[in-house]
């Protein structure tokens, strides 16, 4: 049976979230100080990236760095902010709140278009900000009784930073910026072996869980994330990409116990249903002549 190019998008996006659906929970399982579960997740991560455009560019495997320029820089700037982010707010937090604002992201990345690329902001996106805004205001207020609301701002910020990151890679959407992906990630590692990462001191356990995220987890999900904007429109993609936000607590949930408090659920609620309004309303009007 042949898949059209729509149902072959549809695979590749719904395969990489269910694949990257573990990630908070393999780094809630993972012992290892935070510099070090970095400096692996993060040096696994770029080794497997480097090795795929190795395989596509051959010979032009460094000059694929160099063309992403200014953009790629900018670009690494963010994945190095938002993933020290990411890392600490699972640690600090419940991995409910994290997942809960960081599907945040799209609203932010919308801010930042108007704010830096001068696109208009329609009311319906308008309308969406505020709601999620009230949300994420929720789940703070939960945070600020129970003592995660450092973690809570953490996970803010590394959804800022990925909302960031959309736009610059859409404003340089004619070069490949995987490079720029490899190049954060091989500034978290620099960064982290300052910050007293001991690579070399993890357990037999620690290291197994490393190798499944940093090694096929985290690369093959991203690469396939990176397909998948050929064959779907990019709203329908990112409203797929938010059932990792219903499915990462539930893997935590089932496996070490850790149920969302009431004020997460009822801002999870309100922050999802009001992005998948806001992409369907975005894919009918996509969708008209």
């Amino acid at each position: 049976m042949t898949l059209s190019d729509h149902q072959k998008g549809l695979l590749l996006t719904f395969i990489a979230v269910l694949i990257l659906s573990p990630d908070a929970l393999l780094v809630r399982l993972i012992h290892s100080d935070i510099p070090t579960l970095l400096f692996w997740r993060c040096l696994l991560t770029a080794t497997m990236m480097s090795l795929f455009l190795l395989v596509r560019y051959r010979g032009r495997f460094f000059y694929s760095f160099y063309a992403t320029g200014k953009t790629g820089l900018l670009s690494a700037l963010t994945i190095t902010i938002g993933s020290l982010l990411f890392i600490h707010s699972l640690k600090q937090t419940t991995a409910a709140n994290t997942l809960i604002i960081l599907a945040a992201a799209p609203i932010a990345s919308s801010l930042f278009s108007w704010l830096f690329l001068r696109e208009s902001i329609p009311l319906r996106t308008k309308v969406s900000i505020f709601t999620c805004f009230g949300g994420i205001l929720l789940i703070f207020s939960g945070s600020l009784e129970s003592g995660l609301l450092l973690g809570d701002l953490m996970a803010l910020g590394a959804t800022i930073m990925w909302g960031a990151n959309i736009v610059v890679i859409r404003s340089g959407k004619e070069v490949n910026m995987i490079p720029a992906n490899v190049l954060g990630n091989l500034s978290v590692v620099l960064i982290v072996l300052l910050l007293g990462a001991h690579p070399l001191e993890v357990t037999s356990e620690d290291a197994g869980l490393l190798l499944l995220l940093g090694g096929v987890i985290l690369p093959i999900s991203f690469a396939m994330i990176t397909l998948s904007p050929r064959y779907l429109q990019a709203p329908e993609v990112s409203l797929i990409l938010l059932i990792e936000t219903v499915l990462g607590p539930i893997w935590v949930w089932l496996a070490l116990g850790e149920v969302p408090h009431i004020r997460t659920l009822i801002a999870g609620a309100l922050i999802l249903g009001t992005l998948l309004i806001h992409t369907s309303f975005s894919l009918r009007k996509e969708a008209r002549p």
